[in-house]
C-alpha cells in the first residue's frame, strides 16, 4: 500500500536531456530508477518526468511552463539552465542570448512560478565548467568564461528563496579535476555537453541532494 505520492519534475536543457549520449547513459534517466527502486520499498510512489529540450533557454522555459511544469504542480523541482542563455550567436552582434539581468530573473521568475503551483521544493544546478576557453570572434569574452559568470547569478538566485537548495555542481567539478584533462574527460568532443563519465558525475551529485529532500518531505 503506497502512504506517499511525490512529483518530481526536471526542468531543463540539453545537459537535462542528455544530448550526445543514449538514453540508458543519461545522469536523470538513472536518478529516476534508482529513486524508484529505493522509495518504492519505503511505500513511497515516485512520479518523475523530464521536461527537458535541447538548445533551451530560460526565456523559452518561461513560455512552455504553463504546459510543462504549472498544469502537473510537482511536489519537487530541479531547474537546469544557463549554457545556452550564457553563449553568443555570431547573429546577435556581440550579445549573449540571454543578458545577465535576464536570465536572473526568468531565473526568479520560473521559481516563483513553481511555489505558486505547490512546489515544495527546487534543486537549482549550476552548470559544469567547460574546455571553451578562447575568445569569441565577435565577442570579447570565452564561452567559458561567461558560463561561469552565469553561475553566479544562479549562485545569487539560489540564495533568495528558502524552498531552493542549491546544488553547485560547477564548484564540485573544480574540486574533483586536478588538470584540462581531467575536466575533458567530462566532456564530449564538442568540448561542452556530458560524457558517459560526465553524467556519471551528474547522477551521483544530483542523486545525494534529492535523496535528501525526499527524506525530509516524507
Amino acid at each position: 500500500m503506497v502512504s506517499k505520492e511525490l512529483k518530481i519534475h526536471f526542468f531543463g536543457d540539453s545537459i537535462c536531456f542528455g544530448q550526445g549520449v543514449s538514453i540508458i547513459h543519461g545522469w536523470v534517466p538513472r536518478i529516476a530508477k534508482n529513486l524508484l527502486d529505493i522509495f518504492s520499498k519505503k511505500n513511497v510512489s515516485i512520479n518523475i518526468s523530464n521536461n527537458a529540450v535541447n538548445g533551451r533557454t530560460t526565456r523559452q522555459a518561461l513560455e512552455s511552463m504553463p504546459y510543462e511544469i504549472q498544469n502537473s504542480y510537482p511536489d519537487i523541482l530541479i531547474i537546469q539552465f544557463g549554457m545556452n542563455d550564457c553563449n553568443y550567436w555570431k547573429s546577435d552582434n556581440g550579445v549573449p542570448r540571454v543578458n545577465k539581468d535576464s536570465f536572473k530573473y526568468n531565473l526568479k521568475e520560473i521559481i516563483q512560478r513553481s511555489e505558486k503551483f505547490s512546489t515544495k521544493k527546487i534543486l537549482l544546478n549550476t552548470n559544469h565548467p567547460t574546455t571553451r576557453t578562447k575568445k569569441f570572434d565577435y565577442a570579447d569574452i570565452s564561452y567559458q568564461e561567461s558560463n561561469s559568470i552565469y553561475n553566479e547569478m544562479i549562485r545569487e538566485v539560489a540564495s533568495e528563496s528558502e524552498r531552493v537548495v542549491l546544488n553547485d555542481i560547477e564548484k564540485k567539478v573544480l574540486k574533483k579535476i586536478k588538470n584540462s584533462e581531467d575536466l575533458s574527460s567530462l566532456l564530449l568532443e564538442d568540448q561542452l555537453h556530458l560524457s558517459i563519465k560526465g553524467h556519471d558525475f551528474y547522477y551521483n551529485q544530483t542523486l545525494k541532494e534529492l535523496k535528501k529532500i525526499i527524506e525530509d518531505l516524507i
